[in-house]
């Protein structure tokens, strides 16, 4: 199942993906709520009714319609782990970025999110944007200490995110977080793809280009620490909630690791796409004044 939020004739809604229309989920089901959040609290239930919905009775429009927006456009938290895949580590290492082996996170502010097809800022005080094409499991369930053969059962499901990067921020500060939250660099979506639909997670093949130039090329199998170790971790500190977001980890091909380095410049699109979840196209542009 994939599940979206979107926007139609003004009204914004959550709905499901059916062949090429939107299902209207609160339409179709009275019982169930018009925002994602609330879809995901509801837990096994409420996505069994979503499952069950159809569109019979005009609450369904066709996809061509809609505009796609963030899936989970207000989640609690929204972390990243960095340095996930050896051959990024192996690049950063020679701009002077050197991991230790625990796994390494941060936040990405909420303010950031984005939709598919949003925008993204080319900062006014920055040069050095950067994209990074990630993984990103949406969690279903409350839960905490979760362990690692348990942790398929907290996920809701997997959509594509960008974790658009301001370089000289980012790396000014040991936490990374400034550099990692401007306004509008937080793309994700186009969907939430349930887990019933991702059969094997560590063979999606992720890959991003600018202008239509591949940069990043890699599968998810390649990562350091896997998604199961990644929520095992998490909730051994605090409590993961429905709706919190987990970008999972980039591939190599980061702008700043390029020599010279060729970073994100306004008019440029990126493309970011994971092979059976979907693609975000956000184009760059100057911050507004």
């Amino acid at each position: 199942m994939k599940l979206v939020t979107y926007r139609h004739d003004g009204r914004t809604s959550i709905g499901k993906i059916v062949d090429d229309a939107v299902v209207d989920l609160p339409g179709a089901d009275a019982s169930l709520p018009s925002t994602m959040l609330e879809l995901l609290r509801g837990g096994t239930d409420a996505m069994d009714r979503a499952r069950a919905a159809t569109g019979r009775g005009g609450k369904a429009v066709p996809l061509a319609s809609v505009r796609l927006l963030a899936p989970v456009p207000n989640p609690t938290k929204f972390l990243a782990i960095g340095m996930n895949y050896r051959k990024h580590v192996a690049e950063a290492a020679k701009v002077g970025v050197h991991t230790p082996p625990t796994q390494v996170w941060f936040n990405k502010q909420v303010s950031c999110i984005n939709g598919p097809d949003g925008d993204v800022h080319l900062p006014r005080v920055s040069d050095q944007l950067d994209y990074e094409v990630e993984l990103c499991v949406v969690i279903g369930q409350r839960c905490r200490h979760v362990r690692p053969q348990d942790a398929a059962s907290v996920i809701a499901g997997y959509m594509v995110c960008n974790d658009v990067s301001v370089r000289d921020w980012q790396l000014r500060s040991q936490t990374m977080t400034i550099g990692k939250s401007f306004d509008t660099t937080g793309p994700t979506g186009p969907w939430i793809v349930t887990p019933d639909d991702v059969p094997d997670p560590t063979a999606l093949r992720l890959r991003l280009w600018v202008n239509e130039e591949l940069r990043q090329d890699d599968v998810a199998g390649n990562m350091i620490h896997d998604i199961a170790a990644q929520i095992a971790h998490l909730s051994t500190a605090f409590t993961l909630e429905p709706g919190d977001l987990l970008a999972t980890g980039t591939p190599s091909g980061v702008a700043v690791a390029m020599d010279p380095p060729r970073f994100l410049k306004a008019g440029d699109v990126m493309r970011a796409q994971i092979d059976g979840i979907g693609t975000l196209e956000n184009r760059i542009v100057a911050e507004p004044g």
